[in-house]
């Protein structure tokens, strides 16, 4: 072999690697980043970044290895979530994860041009997130939690094991966007089965205990708690917060139940951030959300706490023992 030759295949050699170098770097730069909107804190929504995560594995994407992902947390300051969401859409991400209605407004605000999954609870038609759940339309689609549906069930299920209590408290975050409408469902169950509701408001975490302490000091037999993201967001405190008064509390998420709230009835919200995982990951595969139906969760837990009945005084139905889908002994 000729010293001319061999130089020549060394010449040629660095300049295909010195080629293939940027390409890498840009390979990697292509990496798709998923922004992570949520209304509560990095702790609060723990359980669904780890469901969100075996959504997006299910669909052939792990973190770190063929996607990214940004976060960004209102720490339950709802005001928060639109310019957090400027924030994600003025970035480098390729697809925003909101969860929550308010979530999801805000990201609807910031961007016609960055596709959106959410999971709402509420009627994704009817407070403007999308045209239609088979045809989402422009940008936005995702997972739908059944809720509304379940608030005269909750009702129901609390009036068998408190029959006495002949007038309940509503607790509901007057900031809602579906406030109303759920308690127009809750008014006519309460007419049907011959109790009156009294309203009590909450905006957050710091206007739980005054709530209970109100429950508790009117003598009130019971507590219904409504469907919300932002109750959802602190299910885990709403239901320690229950623990210390002797009011009778039917929650709506399972976290509530198992931090020491008497039961629980409600969609498995671990089910619906998994699906919001897959739908993100049929996105980055390149779905479009016009044209991608959104889903609708049928999946609910019922959780009982047996442990805080007790305490209460009070005795489970055997029926509804059967149906439960938890029962906390110890």
């Amino acid at each position: 072999m000729r010293l001319h030759d061999l130089t020549r295949r060394h010449l040629i050699g660095l300049l295909a690697g010195a080629g293939a170098w940027p390409l890498a770097v840009r390979a990697q730069k292509a990496m798709p980043i998923i922004g992570f909107l949520h209304a509560g804190s990095a702790g609060g929504a723990a359980h669904a970044l780890i469901a969100f995560r075996q959504g997006l594995a299910t669909g052939g994407y792990e973190e770190g290895r063929n996607v990214a992902l940004e976060f960004r947390y209102a720490e339950g300051q709802f005001a928060r979530l639109p310019q957090l969401a400027r924030e994600l859409s003025g970035g480098r991400v390729t697809v925003i994860a909101a969860f929550g209605n308010a979530a999801a407004r805000a990201a609807k605000g910031a961007t016609t041009a960055i596709p959106i999954v959410f999971a709402s609870s509420a009627d994704p038609v009817a407070v403007g997130l999308v045209t239609s759940l088979n045809r989402p339309g422009a940008n936005m689609t995702g997972v739908t939690i059944l809720n509304q549906e379940l608030e005269s069930i909750r009702l129901e299920r609390l009036v068998q094991v408190v029959p006495q209590a002949n007038t309940i408290a509503y607790l509901v975050n007057p900031n809602s966007v579906t406030a109303s409408a759920k308690m127009r469902e809750m008014d006519n169950a309460a007419q049907m089965l011959g109790r009156r509701l009294q309203v009590l408001q909450a905006r957050g975490e710091k206007d739980f205990e005054g709530a209970f302490a109100t429950a508790e000091q009117q003598q009130i037999g019971a507590m219904v708690v409504v469907s919300d993201t932002m109750f959802s967001n602190e299910s885990a405190d709403l239901g320690r917060t229950s623990a210390r008064h002797a009011v009778p509390t039917m929650g709506a998420y399972g976290p509530f139940a198992r931090a020491g709230g008497l039961m629980s009835y409600g969609t498995h919200l671990g089910e619906v951030y998994r699906r919001v995982g897959e739908c993100a990951a049929r996105i980055l595969k390149g779905e479009t959300p016009a044209n991608t139906p959104v889903q609708q969760s049928t999946k609910a837990e019922f959780v009982i706490n047996l442990k805080t009945a007790k305490m209460l005084g009070l005795k489970i139905p055997q029926q509804l023992l059967a149906i439960a889908n938890e029962v906390i002994e110890e």
